[in-house]
């Protein structure tokens, strides 16, 4: 009787192995028939790597002009890029990364990854943030709609984007990082308005470069808090007419350079003075 009972139970096991390496037979095959799938199974882990390594995930694509002009007079209002210092080391943000302008002037790290194809491994680059990739909620944001929220959009100039991709990749899967802006020489400050209304363009910032605050003192005046008129334009009504400027600036890390007498009391509308410079 368990000579019998063992005979049942061993072919019992073997009908179970048999079952069951059948089915091992079956996944492989449906894996090898569905590349996509497998493809995917692959790549997803990929990008959680990046992330715990401090870097996330974007896109980017790139303008066609390889002088960078389409980056050229965009939403943070720095105009001439190459006059301003900037180059071609610059990018258009989609709406979740631009923050309605908060973001100017911000430096980010870019390098392209899972296209061993397309990519250059070990490399990439630098840019700051320029200008704005307004969303185009008429396309999917997989087809045209790059920078539709809720998508981590970069727009470079071709130049750039070649630095760590070939073009014919097209669009591109990316990781980036906020990283310190690295500038030479003073800060920037480009005065314009007219009688009573003081407006002041900020570059050249370094450090977090992305600025969120700014006083400006006359002469014969206490520090008076200046608003976010467009990009980094900033504006006050005052009359500062023969009175030495002075400027107080608040990056979004929270840290504040103070730049005494940076304008003195002949300046002029239109012109560009410099001051102290993040460290």
């Amino acid at each position: 009787m368990f000579f019998i009972s063992t005979q049942l139970l061993l072919r019992h096991n073997n009908s179970m192995q048999t079952r069951r390496g059948s089915w091992i037979a079956s996944l492989l095959l449906l894996l090898l028939l569905n590349m996509d799938w497998w493809n995917q199974l692959i790549i997803m882990p990929t990008s959680a790597a990046y992330a715990n390594n401090g870097w996330k995930y974007a896109f980017a694509t790139f303008y066609s002009e390889s002088d960078a002009l389409g980056t050229m007079a965009g939403a943070c209002g720095y105009g001439d890029l190459y006059r301003q210092g900037y180059g071609v080391n610059t990018a258009a943000l989609s709406s979740v990364l631009y923050n309605g302008g908060q973001a100017c002037g911000a430096c980010f790290e870019l390098r392209c990854v899972e296209d061993p194809l397309y990519c250059h491994p070990g490399t990439s680059i630098v840019v700051t943030a320029t200008n704005f990739c307004p969303p185009n909620y008429g396309l999917p944001g997989d087809n045209g709609g790059w920078c539709n929220p809720p998508r981590q959009h970069f727009v470079l100039p071709v130049t750039a984007f070649e630095k760590i991709a070939m073009w014919k990749i097209g669009t591109m899967n990316a990781q980036y990082r906020r990283v310190r802006c690295a500038k030479v020489g003073g800060m920037r400050f480009a005065i314009n308005g007219k009688d009573f209304f003081l407006t002041v363009l900020l570059s050249n910032v370094a450090g977090d470069g992305a600025v969120t605050g700014v006083k400006v003192k006359g002469s014969k005046t206490g520090w008076l808090s200046m608003g976010r008129n467009w990009g980094q334009n900033w504006h006050v009504n005052a009359d500062f007419r023969g009175q030495a400027l002075s400027f107080e600036v608040t990056t979004s890390d929270g840290k504040t350079v103070t730049s005494y007498n940076v304008a003195p009391s002949d300046w002029q509308f239109g012109h560009t003075y410099k001051g102290k410079q993040f460290v």
